[in-house]
């Protein structure tokens, strides 16, 4: 509408205006609106966050918890030790430090540091592999269902060591029995057992004590592993949560140094929370069957000792560990390094599995991947 002067109202002059903006606007949002070829030339991560498939999980499951079992073996062979020494006094290993620089001196990387690895890397990679699968699996069932986050984190972490717990007890069984004996007729150190090889260790457990004693310590290691999955779990994926917003990093992943802290500080702390039973399923692992008699067979490979204790539960050895060695030389028997060990292979492995799991999303975002396209 106009004047008689020719000069337009100001309505009219606003009106105008404001479609002029909002077309301007529009074509300069569709003009950074990213085209279907530019989504597909950034990571995914920019383009759209969405769960991993659950090939990636189960191969960088694997491949990160044999990686860091691997890499913290030696810790845990002392660890084996200090919880599995012979009661002495004084003992022949005083800590950590001293059982490590003793171990090596002794006996060296591959027959002393590293005994036991064989059936530690046969259980690693299976079950690692059934671990996160089931872990994944189990807490995006219940997440989709309403559950609250911590609880599927804590009932995936329970439930996939549960499952794997098939697989990695009885490698759990020989690689224990291995790192406590050392190697073969080991001058060094009195462990009870006396066996060639893994192999000739399996022969002589199935043959004299029956194919249940490769689940010895069956329930220590289930109350052992499934709380500490658990809280592993549920610890990791919370500190995840609230590392990625504290850093707030465009691609939403984590820095490298941040992630290796929350991987370390999550095993740390549930390994500190599971010592006692760690200490109870080391024991009741490696304890040498209850002899009918006074003489005992050398031929099983195992020697006993007059005066050691035999355990006939959890709960026992619980009770007279705490009686007799007290809160830290029993209960918390070799702590240090479960700590070390668990904050260091928890760290290895969350680095390792989100790597992969970065790597494998590049290459099918790519079209690199082998198994299939984006």
């Amino acid at each position: 509408m106009s004047s008689e002067g020719g000069i337009s109202s100001p309505t009219a002059t606003t009106t105008s205006a404001t479609a002029a903006a909002a077309a301007s606007m529009s074509q300069l949002q569709s003009s950074f609106n990213p085209s279907p070829a530019l989504k597909r030339a950034l990571p995914p991560t920019v383009a759209e966050e969405h769960e991993p498939p659950y090939l990636d999980v189960l191969l960088a499951g694997g491949m990160g918890g044999t990686i860091a079992d691997f890499i913290m073996h030696s810790v845990d062979t002392v660890k084996t030790r200090l919880q599995g020494q012979p009661t002495a006094n004084p003992p022949k290993y005083n800590n950590m430090f001293h059982a490590y620089s003793t171990i090596l001196r002794e006996e060296g990387v591959s027959r002393g540091l590293y005994s036991g690895l064989a059936p530690a890397m046969t259980g690693s990679l299976p079950g690692t592999t059934l671990y996160f699968g089931t872990y994944e699996y189990t807490k995006r069932t219940l997440t989709a269902a309403g559950c609250p986050d911590t609880l599927a984190h804590l009932a995936g972490g329970s439930i996939g060591d549960f499952f794997a717990s098939f697989i990695y007890v009885p490698s759990e069984v020989l690689k224990t029995r291995m790192q406590l004996q050392g190697r073969y007729n080991n001058p060094s150190f009195i462990s009870g057992y006396n066996y060639k090889n893994t192999w000739h260790a399996l022969q002589m457990i199935v043959k004299y004590d029956g194919v249940a004693a490769l689940y010895q310590g069956y329930r220590a290691t289930l109350m052992r592993d499934v709380p500490f999955s658990a809280l592993q779990f549920a610890f990791y994926e919370k500190f995840k949560v609230e590392a990625r917003k504290w850093e707030a990093r465009p691609d939403g992943h984590m820095s490298l140094h941040i992630e290796t802290a929350c991987g370390a500080v999550a095993g740390g702390l549930a390994g500190f929370l599971t010592t006692p039973l760690d200490v109870m399923k080391t024991l009741l692992q490696t304890q040498v069957k209850k002899p009918s008699s006074s003489t005992t067979s050398i031929a099983t490979g195992t020697v006993v000792a007059s005066n050691q204790k035999y355990y006939v539960g959890i709960w026992d050895g619980l009770k007279w560990n705490l009686k007799h060695h007290g809160v830290i030389g029993g209960l918390f028997r070799g702590v240090g390094p479960r700590v070390f060990w668990t904050s260091l292979q928890s760290a290895i492995m969350f680095v390792f599995y989100e790597q992969a799991i970065h790597l494998q999303e590049n290459m099918r975002h790519f079209g690199h991947y082998p198994y299939a396209s984006s």
